[in-house]
């Protein structure tokens, strides 16, 4: 028997050899794709991941400096290396933060976060995510005149403005002269609604601050601007001093201490101190005197009411922490005598308690006022620079009435009164 073959089923076998090598390849080249799209989809998550990893250090390297900076930095597993930086890891979820703190000593400490993950199908790769950013201290006491709800200049003798009590170029022995004004006595409202800040025809030597969407309104004769738009005559706000970027906290006055002394009277004062140390009165409806040099922590559990010749007395080298764990404070009469002439010698913290200050009448007041939770009325003052309120307040409102003049110290912004610190830059390195 003979058998032939044919040439047609030849080139059959060798086409289809040839369309299941081409077949093949397009399989392994799709495979080969989804393999590489699944690693790339893979990596994408994992850097995604790295971001809540890297937020999470920079979260507690904030935390870290809030409760223990700048002084105490080398607790809760911070350590510091040979340059003074401040290093710690955490691990978070499946990641890990390397935390770095720079410059942690001064006002404006830098923080650096690196954040690992582990990249899912890649034989135990890991990405690496740094986030640096830059911060500012946030001090109770950068602004003159601050209220969480709105403030109210009414009156045409009111003038906000500055000085330096730490600089002999703005100021007379540390004491304010209107001949050294500054034009940084700027009034601030955390409130975002229409006319968060009232100004009437007041004189603001500085700049007014709402929350969001707040507004400033003024009179026809009011006036908010620097040196020379005040000199020059301008009324209205000048272009760059007004903003609705005031968004702060304001942390509750807890009282320092649970016991203290009973002071005793004489020489004509309700209550006399005359040694430093830690105090507690049930109220004050008269005269109170600090002695020279005496360093003092006072609590007053009621009200405080001063009228008449009733005074606050502070003599030199004296200092007074009034803490007002009441509920109304009205300061007529002679006022704070401050005799050191310096409001870091006179400081009054409101708690939650306290709802109402009032300084009426032409009481003087040279010192510093921190009340979150108190409406302050200033009503009435006399024509002399000597019964105007020379320091800084943050109060829940504000309203001033009739002449009175506010001089704000603009070395109380440089004091240890941090309520935490504040982003000013984020850079992804």
């Amino acid at each position: 028997m003979r058998i032939r073959l044919s040439r047609e089923s030849g080139s059959a076998v060798l086409i289809c050899l040839i369309v299941a090598s081409i077949m093949g390849m397009a399989l392994a080249s799709y495979l080969s794709l989804v393999s590489a799209q699944h690693l790339s989809v893979a990596r994408s998550q994992a850097w995604n991941i790295s971001v809540p990893v890297v937020e999470g250090g920079i979260e507690e390297a904030l935390s870290h400096l809030y409760y223990n900076g700048p002084t105490n930095l080398g607790t809760a597993g911070w350590s510091a290396d040979y340059f003074g930086h401040y290093n710690k890891w955490r691990q978070v979820g499946d990641g890990w933060a390397f935390m770095t703190i720079s410059n942690a000593t001064s006002l404006t400490p830098t923080v650096y976060s690196r954040g690992y993950v582990r990249v899912p199908l890649s034989n135990g790769q890991w990405i690496q995510r740094l986030i640096m950013i830059n911060t500012r201290r946030d001090n109770l006491f950068t602004k003159g005149l601050v209220a969480k709800g709105q403030i109210t200049l009414n009156g045409n003798n009111v003038a906000i403005d500055s000085f330096d009590s730490a600089d002999p170029n703005y100021s007379s022995n540390g004491v304010y002269v209107v001949s050294k004004r500054k034009a940084n006595g700027d009034v601030a409202s955390n409130s975002g609604v229409t006319n968060a800040i009232i100004t009437g025809n007041a004189n603001i030597f500085g700049k007014a601050s709402t929350g969001p969407g707040g507004t400033v309104g003024h009179g026809p004769n009011g006036a908010v601007g620097d040196l020379a738009w005040q000199y020059g005559g301008n009324t209205g706000i000048k272009p760059g001093f007004s903003a609705d970027d005031m968004n702060v906290s304001f942390p509750d006055v807890k009282l320092p201490f649970s016991g203290g002394f009973t002071p005793g009277g004489g020489s004509g004062y309700q209550y006399v101190i005359s040694t430093s140390g830690d105090y507690r009165i049930s109220s004050l409806s008269g005269s109170l005197l600090i002695a020279s040099n005496a360093n003092v922590r006072l609590i007053v559990d009621g009200n405080i009411s001063l009228t008449g010749q009733d005074k606050i007395m502070i003599e030199g080298g004296g200092c007074l922490n009034l803490y007002m764990a009441g509920a109304e404070a009205k300061i007529t009469g002679t006022g704070v005598v401050n005799q050191n002439g310096n409001a870091t010698n006179f400081f009054y913290w409101g708690t939650t308690n306290n709802t109402t200050l009032a300084v009426n009448g032409n009481g003087s007041f040279k010192g510093v006022i921190y009340a979150p939770n108190a409406n302050f009325t200033m009503n009435g003052g006399g024509n002399s620079n000597l019964e105007d309120i020379t320091g800084a307040s943050v109060t829940a409102t504000a309203r001033i009435n009739g002449n009175f003049n506010f001089h704000y110290d603009e070395n109380l912004g440089r004091l240890n009164f941090s309520r935490g610190y504040i982003i000013t830059a984020w850079n992804e390195l």
